[in-house]
């Protein structure tokens, strides 16, 4: 995995701060008021990232923790990674944006298949609808007043229209949706541990296969650059939500350094060696001086 990205690269944005707010019973997470954006390189973190976005789904998946902390932990991932980009994770076409209506892939937050194109989009601005035209196929989005905003999408420029959006400062998930697609990549990485670390029946198993068939969503594309020193590949994800899966796909079918469970703390982690076991030191001594004791105590 390292050197198949080595020379890669893939710009994200993510906020200095992000807020929650509620409106109509939904609770959602949105960049702060005034927040400045910061633009960073997903593949510079890539297994980071991985293992951040598996164990705050694993945190959430806990029936002895409370919301409070779950609404803490994923507010911390967002803080550090920015929002998924879920507008256009669960749509057939990143470039929905030229369409009269979005078409879904099979998703787990819009059940209808087809949803009129401005009604989809007020999903992810609840509270200040952005400045759309659109007659039939013809599209407009007019952004004015806000010189930051107005630099970003010229940053952008030359992604999809819904995607440049999904960087915007009033855009917004909700917090439901956002925890419920990392508990869906940590339910993921739990039925690959336990297919092969417990002794399971040939029905469970073929129940886990099937499980693992699920696990699909929209393509990256990219393209060559050639830079100064060395060709790169830059990545165009077309959500945070994309890159993440697709990173860990690789990494978990990578036979050099699987993504693992430590066998303590029972966190995900991208061990050093081949043969590691613990996530650090410390859970490795921690984990010998409680065997220690369970033996002087039998």
């Amino acid at each position: 995995m390292k050197d198949f990205f080595e020379n890669s690269r893939s710009n994200w944005v993510r906020y200095i701060s992000y807020d929650f707010k509620e409106k109509d019973g939904v609770l959602y997470i949105t960049p702060s008021e005034n927040a400045m954006p910061d633009l960073y390189n997903i593949m510079k973190c890539r297994e980071k990232i991985i293992v951040d976005a598996l164990n705050t789904g694993l945190l959430c998946m806990k029936q002895n923790i409370n919301e409070e902390e779950k609404k803490k932990g994923v507010m911390e991932f967002v803080s550090h990674y920015g929002l998924l980009g879920l507008m256009t994770t669960i749509t057939s076409t990143p470039a929905f944006m030229d369409y009269e209506v979005v078409h879904f892939i099979k998703n787990r937050f819009v059940k209808a298949e087809t949803m009129d194109t401005l009604e989809y989009i007020a999903k992810f601005y609840p509270f200040e609808m952005p400045q759309i035209t659109k007659n039939g196929l013809a599209m407009r989005w007019d952004i004015s007043g806000d010189k930051t905003m107005m630099a970003l999408a010229m940053t952008f420029s030359d992604r999809e229209t819904a995607v440049n959006m999904s960087f915007q400062r009033n855009y917004a998930e909700p917090y439901e949706w956002v925890k419920m697609q990392l508990v869906d990549w940590a339910l993921l990485f739990t039925t690959a541990h336990i297919f092969y670390e417990d002794d399971l029946s040939e029905t469970d198993k073929t129940l886990y296969r099937q499980m693992m068939t699920v696990f699909d969503g929209n393509s990256p594309t990219y393209h060559i650059a050639l830079c100064d020193d060395k060709p790169v590949l830059v990545w165009k994800f077309g959500s945070l939500a994309i890159a993440v899966q697709m990173l860990f796909s690789l990494s978990i079918t990578d036979d050099k350094k699987p993504i693992r469970v430590c066998k303590h703390c029972a966190k995900a982690f991208i061990p050093s060696r081949p043969n590691a076991v613990f996530c650090s030191s410390k859970c490795k001594n921690q984990y010998n001086v409680y065997k220690s004791r369970a033996k002087g105590n039998s």
